[in-house]
C-alpha cells in the first residue's frame, strides 16, 4: 500500500466530521430538504460540467440505475433523515449515537448481501468502537428532551440504514462504473428526493447570508466532492464492514473540531472515549477478514 493511499482512510474521516460543523452553520438559515436540494443540485452541476469538459463514458442503464438508487440512499435518505431529526429538535448527540449504529448495521448487511466473513476480533472491534462513541457523545445526553419522539428517533433510524444499505448497492453494483459518472447519478437521485421532500412539507425560505453561503460551498466542494469520492475509493477497494467502521471515529473528531473552533468542552472521559473508538476501529480494520469462497 503506497503512502498516499494510507492516507485516505484518515483525510476521508477528518473531512467527513467537517460535515457536522457545516451544517450547524446552515441550519438556521435553511430548511433541511431545502439546503440539501440546492447542495445536490450544485453538485450535480459541477459534475456534469466535469463529464462535458472531460467527456462523458458511457454506463449501462443499469449501472445508472443503481448508482442512482445508491445516491438516494447514501446522500437522500441519510442526510434529510439527520438533517430534519435535528431541525426538530433531536439533539446532535442522540442522532449521532443513532448514526453510530451503521458499522454494526453495514458489517450484518454485508454478510447477507456481499457474502463477508466476520472474525470474532472485527466484531470485538466493532462493539469497542460503538463504546466509545457512547463515551465522547455522553456529554451531549443532557440535552436530550421534547426533541426525542418517535418521528425525530424513526428518522434516524431510516437514515442510518438508508446509509448501510447505499454503500453496499454502491460495493455491489459500482465497480463497473467511472466515479465521476456514478457520483453524478448519485446525486441526481438525491436531489430528487430532497426536492420533492421540499416541495411537499417545507416553505423552501432561504436567508441568504455569509454564514450559509459560506457552508454550501464547502459542504458542496469538501463533503459532496472530496469525502464522497474518497469514500467511493474506500468502498472500490475494501470490505464494506471496515469501510463503515472508519464512521466511528467521525464523532471524535468532529468533537475535537467543535472544541477548536467553537470552545466546547473536552473532557478527559471524553479522549479516553476516543482513545478507545481508535483501538476499535483498529482492531476492525485488521486484515483477516475475508470474502466467503474467496
Amino acid at each position: 500500500m503506497s503512502s498516499a493511499t494510507r492516507l485516505v482512510p484518515p483525510l476521508f474521516v477528518l473531512l467527513w466530521a467537517t460535515g457536522f460543523i457545516g451544517a450547524r452553520y446552515a441550519m438556521p438559515w435553511a430548511e433541511p430538504f431545502t439546503f440539501l436540494a440546492g447542495r445536490f443540485l450544485i453538485a450535480f452541476v459541477m459534475l456534469a460540467a466535469v463529464l462535458i469538459v472531460r467527456g462523458a463514458r458511457k454506463t449501462s442503464l443499469a449501472n445508472a440505475l443503481h448508482a442512482t438508487l445508491a445516491g438516494l440512499l447514501m446522500h437522500g435518505v441519510y442526510l434529510g433523515g439527520v438533517f430534519w431529526a435535528i431541525h426538530r429538535g433531536m439533539p446532535a448527540g442522540i442522532s449521532a449515537l443513532i448514526v453510530g449504529l451503521q458499522p454494526l448495521i453495514t458489517a450484518v448487511m454485508a454478510g447477507q448481501i456481499l457474502g463477508e466473513k466476520i472474525l470474532p476480533k472485527h466484531w470485538l472491534g466493532l462493539g469497542l468502537g460503538f463504546v466509545g462513541v457512547v463515551i465522547v457523545l455522553s456529554p451531549k445526553f443532557g440535552a436530550a428532551g421534547a426533541g426525542i419522539t418517535l418521528a425525530t428517533l424513526a428518522a434516524s433510524v431510516i437514515a442510518v440504514v438508508g446509509m448501510s444499505l447505499g454503500t453496499i448497492i454502491q460495493k455491489r453494483f459500482g465497480n463497473g462504473t467511472d466515479p465521476v459518472t456514478s457520483a453524478l447519478y448519485q446525486y441526481l437521485g438525491a436531489s430528487v428526493l430532497m426536492t420533492a421532500g421540499s416541495l411537499a412539507v417545507e416553505t423552501r425560505q432561504v436567508t441568504i447570508n455569509g454564514e450559509l453561503l459560506f457552508a454550501m460551498a464547502w459542504l458542496v466542494l469538501v463533503l459532496s466532492i472530496g469525502a464522497i469520492f474518497l469514500l467511493m475509493y474506500m468502498i472500490r477497494e475494501g470490505e464494506m464492514s471496515k469501510v463503515a467502521s472508519l464512521f466511528y471515529l467521525v464523532p471524535a473528531v468532529t468533537a475535537v473540531i467543535a472544541w477548536a473552533l467553537f470552545g466546547e468542552s473536552l473532557s478527559l472521559v471524553q479522549v479516553a472515549g476516543m482513545a478507545l473508538t481508535t483501538f476499535g476501529v483498529g482492531l476492525a480494520t485488521r486484515k483477516g477478514s475475508r470474502a466467503v469462497g474467496q
